[in-house]
């Protein structure tokens, strides 16, 4: 089962225009990610996170710089680490992104090219989650353990986290949240993860 494209839910009409201009301005992420105005209240953590990854840590900066331009927040500074080069941000709808390069050294001048984008989900039970993904068809290409999983799943990449790692990860204090993710994952096959996460058959609402 493929990933074609992700909807995020937003609290108004004004709020949704605003969100269609930031993703277009800062990201570049038409067809790949779309909104529609929220039909139900949340709070808190909304346990997903999107990852832009790029090739080199010049990329990841130009990014990040263009959305703070475009109105995001720092949660978490770009630096580097064991695994590359990075940082994470919330966009101005609510949304907590982290954009990221494996490469710690830049070989040339920034490219602003996305080479993948993964959507991490934080989940309650990492081997469950596992177990009820694989059994919808989505087919896993990396695991590890209780830790993290990495699925096959087409133009969008599918990764799961426990939900307090994730948001420890992308600089979230309180990994606690209430009511709905403010996400659809638009797919193959429509159905309800363990953690609530929905996937719905059909293409981006823009």
């Amino acid at each position: 089962m493929n990933i074609h494209s992700i909807t995020l839910e937003v609290a108004g009409a004004d709020d949704v225009a605003a969100a269609e201009r930031f993703y277009r301005d800062a990201f570049g992420l038409d067809g790949r990610v779309g909104v529609r105005r929220a039909e139900a209240p949340t709070s808190g953590f909304r346990g997903f996170a999107p990852s832009l990854i790029l090739a080199q840590p010049a990329d990841v900066d130009a990014l990040f710089a263009r959305a703070l331009e475009a109105g995001a927040e720092t949660l978490k500074p770009v630096a580097k680490s064991l695994w590359g080069y990075g940082g994470s941000l919330r966009a101005p709808e609510g949304t907590v992104w982290q954009i990221a390069s494996a490469n710690k050294t830049s070989t040339g001048p920034a490219t602003g090219a996305i080479e993948k984008l993964v959507l991490l989900l934080g989940v309650d039970d990492v081997k469950a989650s596992k177990a009820f993904y694989s059994g919808q068809g989505v087919t896993v290409s990396k695991s590890y353990g209780s830790k993290y999983v990495e699925f096959d799943s087409g133009p969008i990449t599918l990764a799961l986290y426990k939900r307090e790692n994730l948001a420890k990860q992308v600089g979230v204090v309180d990994a606690t949240g209430t009511g709905s993710h403010r996400i659809a994952v638009n797919a193959d096959g429509s159905f309800s993860d363990p953690d609530g996460f929905a996937w719905e058959a059909g293409v981006v609402t823009r």
